[in-house]
């Protein structure tokens, strides 16, 4: 577990748009201080604050990769707690289903086998997804902690998170929003009406809406064929 968490952090950290603000996510996470941090890496507290702040050049992969190892050793010195959470056997009671695609899959053809119709037409498809999660979104809202959100991400966000028991959609929309980790795709499974809030959080985040009308068995069933 630990070689894939460490893949996950640093490639998370490499390919983000705002590696400081990814970095303290992470260090947050671990819940170690910036200088615990600093002192693990030896360096000065204010090195690690201007990386969160931006004020320094974006770290180059050796620096991602110490401070992803000086992260993962503090936990490990602590007793592993947080590793312990990271463990995909934990999955939350939300997440009714997680597979990670053996081959990238085109979004225009995860949207025919799931017989969706695009909410945001502006935004692109012409993009690869890596797999899926179907989360309950009412035990989304009750359960899932901070951990749990990013467990429903498995070892890739750059893949749909499909909702049922959805409403209008503006929750796990506000939610997305809030968090700095994103997923490629958005899906409503048989929502009752579809917010224009959540159309709009959609477009400013460039993640396409998708809604599906197919039971939850028949939607699984199809996924797991791509």
């Amino acid at each position: 577990m630990r070689e894939q968490l460490r893949e996950k952090m640093a490639g998370e950290i490499a390919l983000s748009d705002e590696p400081g603000k990814t970095i303290r996510k992470w260090r947050e996470q671990f819940k170690v201080s910036q200088q615990d941090l600093a002192r693990q890496l030896d360096v000065s507290p204010s090195v690690i604050s201007d990386y969160e702040a931006g004020r320094r050049k974006s770290p180059g992969i050796v620096t991602v990769k110490r401070i992803v190892d000086a992260l993962i050793s503090l936990d490990e010195m602590a007793g592993g707690h947080v590793m312990k959470q990271y463990t995909l056997a934990n999955v939350a009671e939300a997440v009714i289903a997680i597979k990670e695609f053996s081959e990238d899959v085109l979004m225009t053809n995860f949207l025919k086998t799931i017989e969706g119709e695009n909410l945001t037409p502006q935004v692109q498809i012409d993009r690869h997804l890596h797999g899926y999660t179907v989360i309950d979104s009412i035990k989304a809202i009750t359960s899932l902690d901070s951990f749990d959100y990013l467990k429903i991400y498995g070892w890739s966000s750059q893949r749909a998170l499909i909702f049922t028991g959805v409403k209008f959609g503006r929750s796990p929309m506000i939610a997305i929003r809030a968090h700095p980790l994103k997923p490629a795709m958005v899906v409503y499974q048989r929502p009752e009406k579809v917010d224009e809030l959540a159309v709009k959080l959609a477009e400013i985040e460039n993640i396409p809406l998708i809604r599906t009308s197919l039971d939850i068995p028949v939607l699984i069933e199809r996924l797991n064929k791509l």
